[in-house]
């Protein structure tokens, strides 16, 4: 039976650099979610040209929009890459220049080519879940982020909060701790 082999992680777009290579409707699509989940990202854009949303959505958050041809010069200092041409060659030239240099690269809809994929993301509040189906169904993702956000409550940021408070009070080792908190908690997940 195939399944799901990939790492699920949690990045602070705000100390690192992420490059999107191409200004069409992919990039600004990349970008919308890149900004709504990671609001403090540090982006790069470059592109011989850009959709206008792209370059209003820009002004929201810290973009930077050139507007040039890709060149493996601007992979300088970026840690993160998302090719979103609509010129396969470009996308893996980006893809190959990545590799060499150890960079994390997504060549959007192209999963031979990704080191990582961009699922689908709920937030409220301080609780995040990431969604993922091994890059086979980018539809199925968004199906499942829009009914998380039906299912988890509003309030779930005010349930985190309190139980970070509460964990400051508990006395006892970490195995203690630890203990005390799953008791407390288990009548969450409790059917």
């Amino acid at each position: 039976m195939e399944r799901n082999n990939l790492y699920p992680i949690f990045l602070k777009t705000k100390n690192l650099e992420v490059l999107i290579v191409g200004g069409g409707f992919v990039a600004e699509e990349k970008l919308t979610f890149l900004l709504k989940s990671s609001p403090d990202a540090n982006v790069t854009m470059v592109s011989p040209m850009f959709r206008s949303g792209t370059i209003s959505l820009a002004k929201t958050g810290n973009v930077k929009l050139i507007k040039k041809k890709y060149s493996r010069r601007y992979l300088k200092k970026k840690h993160i890459v998302v090719a979103t041409t609509d010129i396969p060659a470009i996308n893996e030239t980006v893809y190959k220049h990545c590799r060499k240099r150890s960079i994390l690269v997504n060549v959007a809809d192209n999963p031979p080519f990704c080191d990582f994929y961009m699922g689908g993301i709920v937030t409220k509040g301080n609780v995040k879940v990431a969604i993922s189906t091994n890059g086979k169904s980018p539809t199925t993702a968004k199906r499942l982020r829009q009914f998380f956000e039906e299912v988890i409550p509003e309030n779930i940021d005010d349930l985190v909060k309190n139980l970070n408070e509460y964990r400051k009070t508990i006395k006892g080792d970490f195995e203690e701790k630890v203990e005390k908190l799953n008791e407390f908690t288990k009548s969450l997940v409790e059917k």
